[in-house]
């Protein structure tokens, strides 16, 4: 009787990623640092590229904050340190 040879098994190499994220998943961002860059630079969108909303940020860049109105009701979301989602104010 011819004799089975057993499979050999690959090993899958383990990769290890570390991210820089809070443990609820969100994305860690300085409050005082995004009221800044909204107040000055905000009708080009870098506020909402530093909360990581890319998509967002190159809406409000093409439109410049919406003529303004966009603008201003971000700096009042931003300065109320309202909850945006994937984001987590730090002082």
């Amino acid at each position: 009787m011819p004799e089975k040879k057993e499979a050999k098994k690959e090993e899958k190499p383990q990769v290890n990623v570390n991210v820089n994220v809070s443990t609820s998943g969100d994305k860690k961002v300085n409050w005082v640092l995004v009221l800044v860059m909204s107040i000055i630079f905000g009708s080009i969108g870098v506020d909402r590229f530093i909360m990581g909303h890319v998509g967002l940020g190159i809406l409000k860049l093409i439109t410049l904050g919406g003529c303004g109105v966009w603008w201003l009701i971000d700096v009042i979301l931003i300065a109320t340190k309202h909850k945006f989602k994937g984001v987590e104010w730090t002082d």
